[in-house]
């Protein structure tokens, strides 16, 4: 049925299902517009149905063509790996890293791969950013080779391996009321302002984890999708935040947050790189996960803050006589 299709015309179907215009995808080929319409023509006939349907000045795909658009990405992405595979058997190491982070990550992430990148010239990256549950259907769809998150999902069978210790640690301003108190316990935060990110973020399930081990009920303050807007509450004054570290350098370095005075804060966690089992990867991401295993730790390391000691209030030290 679709064996008189070609890769030009799943190229060009792919593109106008992507950005749902054939003008724009038109332009992004190189190509005229009755070019790109000849190629979905002969994709329709091939596939004996119709793919796109007009909507406005713009194209929506039918079922049959979003059912297309999926095995399209991943035909052209497989053909994509061929080409990167054959120029490494010539001594040519290239090709596409196509790496899916949760949100946390990303401030620890572009380093590494700027360092990967570096000795590698003929390598391009692909970044995609999310929270944990798009991060993992991004890894399950096959959008991302591989995936860097706290905790393997249990819903995928994965490859994972710990790369480097995650820590993430309970925040607040230095104005905070609870910053002047001592030996704080889980149970003294039930009445603060927490503030935490969005179900579904690797963050929020530590946190709940940590509360209901301690058999305390979590009490949300508010619920915000972005760690900067977390952040920048909780500078405000505004509550108490659960947050990476890495999330939070240069607001702990200039003394604008600071850790509470709480038993095993900050709690350690691990960060762990991952692919789909039944997945042979590409070389270009066989690599980045070895450079990761083997380096990233100890680059990982020269990024994490150092937090500024909380005294508490009516202890303060006195200054050295000199």
């Amino acid at each position: 049925m679709l064996r008189n299709a070609t890769l030009r015309q799943l190229a060009a179907f792919h593109t106008v299902a992507r950005l749902g215009s054939v003008s724009r995808a038109a332009s992004e080929l190189y190509l005229t517009q009755p070019a790109v319409s000849i190629q979905l023509k002969l994709l329709e006939e091939s596939a004996g149905t119709p793919l796109l349907e007009r909507e406005g000045r713009g194209v929506r795909l039918t079922a049959a063509g979003d059912l297309m658009a999926s095995y399209a990405g991943r035909i052209l992405d497989l053909w994509r790996d061929v080409g990167d595979e054959m120029a490494t058997l010539r001594g040519v190491f290239s090709g596409t890293l196509r790496v899916g982070a949760v949100t946390t990550a990303e401030y620890l992430l572009p380093p590494l791969l700027v360092t990967f990148a570096n000795e590698l010239p003929n390598v391009k990256v692909k970044l995609r950013v999310g929270n944990r549950d798009e991060i993992a259907r991004m890894l399950a769809s096959q959008e991302v080779d591989l995936v860097v998150m706290g905790r393997p999902p249990s819903e995928l069978k994965t490859v994972a391996t710990a790369f480097a210790k995650h820590p993430m640690a309970f925040i607040a301003s230095p104005r905070h009321a609870l910053m002047g108190q001592s030996r704080l316990v889980l149970a003294d935060l039930s009445g603060a302002n927490l503030l935490v990110r969005e179900r579904g973020s690797g963050t929020r399930t530590t946190l709940e984890r940590l509360f209901k081990d301690e058999g305390i009920s979590l009490r949300i303050g508010s619920e915000l999708s972005s760690n900067e807007a977390i952040k920048q509450m909780c500078v405000a004054g505004f509550g108490v935040a659960f947050l990476s570290l890495h999330t939070c350098r240069l607001e702990l370095d200039a003394g604008l947050l600071q850790l509470l005075p709480l038993a095993s804060n900050p709690v350690e966690r691990e960060w762990f790189v991952m692919h789909l089992a039944s997945r042979q990867l590409p070389q270009v991401a066989v690599a980045f996960e070895k450079f990761l295993v083997t380096q990233g730790q100890s680059l990982i390391r020269g990024q994490l803050p150092q937090p500024v000691a909380v005294v508490p209030q009516g202890r303060a030290r006195k200054p050295r006589k000199r």
